[in-house]
């Protein structure tokens, strides 16, 4: 049995990571920022900013490689691919902090779409970019990146389990129709710019079972897939620092207790890793317990990239919460992406549930 990615899965997820090291740096994600000071008075967005002509790039690019399509269907001008193939895509998203809804659109949205015969014809226009979709699960109301959102839908599970995927019918444009209204919240990561819907309405539901709740797992995996390259992110981060910064003489890399704390987080991600993996692979061949493998990894991957956070903000010290400082930008979206799609308590429940406890 083979227990390694192919060299086609490993190459996909080269190209990727290539074209956002050098599209998405930390300069692009924090043009992603809303300008001047929040409600609080804090200048969230300062520091080195690229253009935001830079920021929407990115995705036209991801677009032009195919990354959209990822999990539709090669009749429909998808790639075909399954969570096994794209799983290390989603990581290499998470790595970058891409400011865009990756796992809502491509690992989410289009392939739900592409699984009951694309019912609001928007399919096409999700591929080439020209629309973002977003999803709202388990009866959120924020809506990440939502001033950019066209297609929006929420994913929910019943009293009886059963999972239903409903359009949401909203004034999409954040406007001045008070009834209507979306505003920008006050949130951890402002990078993710989440939006508060208003009133809306769903448009009716255009999934249900099956298809809604893969839609859910594939959302969660895919998140999990990017709270591990994040970890990666910031530990590559703090161990460059760690070198670099010197007291009483030496770097302080060659303290014993820096040294821990560093150790304790590479362990966690090594160990949340594999789960993620094995989560994709039995979604790929349609295991039964493949909810179960997905609550799993999602789990280990929150309280990974959390702990890896914690380590390195320690190892930091107090420049790390500075806004000037690349490291807040992917510890804060540690921080969200470890909420949303069901924070880690969420998995647990399920797991048990699943396991019948």
């Amino acid at each position: 049995m083979r227990f390694a990615f192919t060299d086609d899965q490993l190459a996909f997820r080269d190209a990727v990571a290539d074209l956002l090291a050098k599209e998405c740096p930390g300069e692009v994600v924090r043009a992603a920022w809303p300008d001047g000071a929040d409600a609080h008075g804090a200048r969230k967005g300062e520091g080195a900013r690229a253009e935001g002509a830079r920021v929407t790039k990115v995705w036209s690019d991801l677009a032009e490689m195919g990354v959209l399509g990822i999990g539709v269907s090669e009749d429909r001008g998808g790639l075909g691919m399954g969570p096994l193939d794209w799983v290390l895509l989603a990581e290499e998203t998470g790595y970058a902090a891409l400011p865009h809804p990756f796992v809502e659109t491509a690992c989410v949205t289009a392939p739900l779409l592409d699984a009951v015969d694309d019912p609001h014809g928007v399919l096409e226009e999700l591929l080439d970019g020209r629309r973002q979709a977003s999803a709202l699960p388990l009866g959120s109301t924020l809506v990440p990146w939502g001033d950019e959102i066209t297609y929006l839908i929420s994913l929910d599970q019943g009293d009886d389990g059963t999972w239903q995927a409903s359009r949401v019918k909203h004034g999409l444009a954040v406007g001045d129709d008070a009834e209507r209204r979306r505003t920008l919240a006050d949130t951890v990561d402002a990078g993710r710019r989440v939006v508060q819907l208003g009133v809306w309405e769903s448009g009716g539901g255009f999934a249900s079972g099956k298809p809604a709740q893969e839609a859910f797992d594939r959302g969660a995996l895919a998140t999990a897939a990017q709270l591990v390259g994040l970890g990666r992110r910031m530990l590559d981060i703090t161990v460059e620092y760690v070198k670099e910064r010197r007291q009483f003489g030496v770097p302080i890399g060659s303290q014993q207790a820096v040294k821990h704390h560093l150790a304790d987080a590479a362990m966690r991600l090594r160990f949340a890793a594999p789960a993620v993996y094995a989560a994709a692979w039995s979604m790929t061949v349609d295991d039964p317990d493949a909810a179960r493998a997905v609550s799993t990894a999602k789990a280990l991957a929150s309280d990974a990239a959390r702990l890896t956070a914690r380590k390195s903000l320690q190892c930091h010290g107090a420049i790390g919460y500075t806004v000037e400082c690349d490291l807040h930008l992917y510890l804060k979206r540690a921080e969200a992406l470890a909420r949303t799609w069901g924070d880690a308590a969420w998995h647990r429940r399920r797991v048990a549930a699943l396991l019948g406890i």
